[in-house]
């Protein structure tokens, strides 16, 4: 159920910032592997968290930025990323999806503050959804490891129009997120920024994980160069760089892919 209690000093629920990224998570198999890894690369700091020795929170500048869990063998979970977005009622969404040809991985089930549920959309890419406070104020979090997700998918405008009616984009709601058309491209605009795309040209059956449709982390960096040489350093790998957009495509010592870009 929701909780209709006030909020206090910064912590903002997901009724106020709704249909947006709000959070990201990382599955992994060795969790002291990947805290190595992401503090070398990402200036992480790492602290634990009441679900056990298998869970971490990532920090920067003190701020909680993601999760991390050593669960991928136990619960036969994909080593991945996920973004999770906000919603106001978690069974509402998670049944939308089911409605429109999503699948349920995991819950919706209490994680407090809030509720989570894990759900792949039809078309397979796997994304989160969040009900109730934040981990972290939407502003602190973005200001503190600004993210970007990108969907990679077979098609941008009907990913669109499913994610649209799950997540309520478009909504006449306040705090609802905007959709813009550019291009070939949708992109998703919460609060005047830029928070999500959808791109098409993944192909459904590729045997290659990275050209399945996937939800792609993005995160903003001050020296892509020194990220990437510092992957390298700690067991990851550079999939791809790009000098034009200054972007780098890295991949973990466990195989989770993401994307670094230049502030």
């Amino acid at each position: 159920m929701r909780s209709d209690r006030p909020l206090q000093g910064d912590v903002i629920s997901s009724h106020s910032v709704f249909g947006a990224p709000c959070w990201v998570s990382l599955t992994v198999h060795d969790l002291w592997t990947a805290q190595d890894f992401y503090r070398a690369v990402l200036g992480w700091e790492w602290r634990s968290v009441k679900l056990g020795d298998a869970f971490g929170i990532a920090q920067a500048d003190g701020v909680p930025v993601a999760g991390v869990a050593a669960v991928a063998s136990l619960w036969q979970t994909s080593i991945a990323w996920t973004p999770y977005f906000a919603v106001l009622d978690a069974d509402e969404a998670v049944a939308r999806s089911q409605e429109r040809g999503g699948t349920t991985a995991v819950g919706p089930i209490a994680l407090p503050p809030g509720r989570a549920a894990l759900l792949a959309d039809r078309d397979g890419a796997v994304f989160g959804l969040w009900e109730g406070e934040l981990v972290t104020g939407w502003e602190d979090w973005r200001r503190a490891a600004p993210t970007f997700v990108r969907l990679h998918t077979r098609d941008a405008f009907d990913a669109a129009m499913f994610y649209a009616e799950v997540l309520e984009w478009a909504s006449a709601r306040p705090g609802s997120c905007e959709v813009e058309y550019v291009g070939d491209e949708v992109e998703l605009h919460s609060q005047g920024d830029v928070v999500a795309c959808i791109h098409s040209g993944a192909v459904g059956a590729a045997p290659d994980p990275s050209i399945r449709p996937h939800w792609q982390i993005h995160f903003r960096v001050a020296d892509v160069d020194a990220c990437a040489h510092a992957a390298q350093a700690h067991g990851g790998t550079v999939l791809r760089r790009d000098q034009t957009s200054r972007t780098a495509v890295l991949s973990d010592p466990d195989g989770a892919h993401f994307t670094i870009a230049a502030r």
